[in-house]
């Protein structure tokens, strides 16, 4: 039963790697526990941090227990895997902080209880309390200096002479080594879970076990995803998609998915829902017979945006997206019209400026770039292609205060699908 949790990852796409060839029977024996980290260097994981946390999702659904090591101590130096530069140093406050501002999306795609029950651990309560002649001489003297400069995420680092690596993150190692040592020890940890940039921290974790305890542990790396263009998962245009509703309101987060390539969005659907094989291959079926209705998209959309915030903001999302693109912009609530006017470009201005005559539409246009020129935005305005707020503008329309949706927001369009927002700024 518990070994199909390596062909769940086969045919996903997702298995990277595994330190051994006996992990398959490792796994035939339900309830084996494998850990994975994150790291608290923000108050909110990004999209690019779900693959790891369904990874673990779908180690708990094989009958596996998982557990999340939050970085609270390692999160407050930084792992130098996959980055070119030093990583600046958080107070231990603002880790702290960011730690819990990231639970909650946890104990949205895990279960908590039950005999397969997950948890929660911060590596602080356990590093912290380590003394450095201690860390030295109980763990340190099993790495050689050669073996950890042999390290890619280290020998990267040794090769750019301008930047090189500092003590600090040359530690790093070390630290999630002990993290696994200690899980091992106290949860009967046999196995990490992380990217495939994780495969030296991961090796040195399992060589450390080996060492002090003479025992068996096992990696499991996966994939480095990236968009079928080469870019980062969980970058737009205007920055990171965070699964924190206050960061990336679920309008926008239901819009990047939606905005899924045609190369990606079967390829996501894979990666990122639950959904079974003969679901997606279905869904597949159907968005290749009618691509323009873009079913795979929607399907993918939908289904992150439940996953993540909830299935009413999913269904609220789809409100928000009907309202823009169908014109019917005053069908949206106050929240909505907050969420997309957060997802458009456009201009904030005092209040002062729509009281009494307002704001003229020519000089509106201009100032959220819909008209390079005033002259453009005549031109625009007796063709009859500007809307405010639904309701067709002229060369002579003028935004007041009455006639701001929700008192706050003038959403114009020109053509069909070309948006921006007048809003009062707050």
């Amino acid at each position: 039963m518990s070994s199909g949790f390596l062909h769940e990852l086969t045919w996903r796409g997702l298995l990277h790697q595994t330190t051994s060839p006996e992990l398959a029977g490792h796994l035939t024996h339900g309830g084996r526990v494998a850990y994975c980290g994150f790291d608290p260097t923000s108050d909110s994981l990004t999209v690019g941090n779900l693959l790891p946390l369904t990874i673990l999702a779908r180690w708990q659904h094989a009958g596996h227990r998982p557990i999340v090591v939050m970085g609270g101590a390692t999160g407050s130096i930084g792992d130098p895997s996959g980055k070119s530069t030093e990583r600046q140093l958080l107070g231990m406050d603002q880790v702290r902080s960011n730690v819990a501002s990231q639970r909650p999306v946890f104990e949205k795609l895990l279960e908590f209880s039950g005999r397969h029950a997950a948890s929660i651990v911060d590596n602080a309560d356990w590093l912290m309390r380590l003394g450095f002649v201690e860390l030295l001489r109980d763990v340190g003297k099993h790495f050689t200096v050669n073996q950890m400069i042999a390290r890619d995420s280290v020998a990267t680092r040794l090769e750019s002479r301008e930047q090189g690596i500092s003590y600090t993150e040359f530690s790093y190692m070390i630290l999630q080594a002990y993290d696994f040592l200690h899980l091992h020890r106290t949860a009967g940890c046999t196995v990490q879970l992380g990217g495939a940039d994780q495969w030296g921290n991961i090796c040195s974790g399992i060589d450390l076990i080996r060492r002090v305890g003479g025992a068996q542990a096992f990696g499991i790396t996966s994939q480095l995803v990236t968009k079928s263009d080469g870019t980062k998962i969980g970058k737009s245009e205007s920055g990171a998609i965070y699964l924190n509703a206050a960061r990336t309101s679920s309008y926008r987060f239901h819009q990047y998915w939606l905005n899924a390539s045609d190369e990606d969005a079967v390829k996501f659907l894979k990666w990122f829902t639950f959904f079974s094989k003969e679901r997606i291959e279905g869904i597949a079926a159907e968005h290749s017979a009618a691509p323009a209705e873009r079913a795979a998209q929607r399907a993918l959309a939908d289904e992150m945006t439940t996953m993540v915030h909830s299935e009413a903001e999913a269904r609220r999302a789809n409100e928000c997206g009907r309202a823009l693109f169908g014109g019917d912009i005053r069908s949206l609530d106050a929240q909505g019209a907050q969420d997309v006017a957060g997802d458009l470009p456009g201009a904030a201005i005092g209040r002062g400026e729509f009281a009494g005559e307002g704001k003229g539409i020519i000089d509106a246009l201009v100032e959220i770039a819909l008209a390079s020129s005033k002259r453009e935005a005549r031109d625009f305005l007796q063709a009859g292609a500007v809307q405010v707020n639904g309701a067709a503008a002229t060369v002579e329309s003028r935004i007041t205060a009455e006639h701001l949706l929700h008192g706050r927001y003038a959403f114009v369009r020109r053509g069909k699908r070309q948006w921006a927002v007048l809003q009062v700024a707050p």
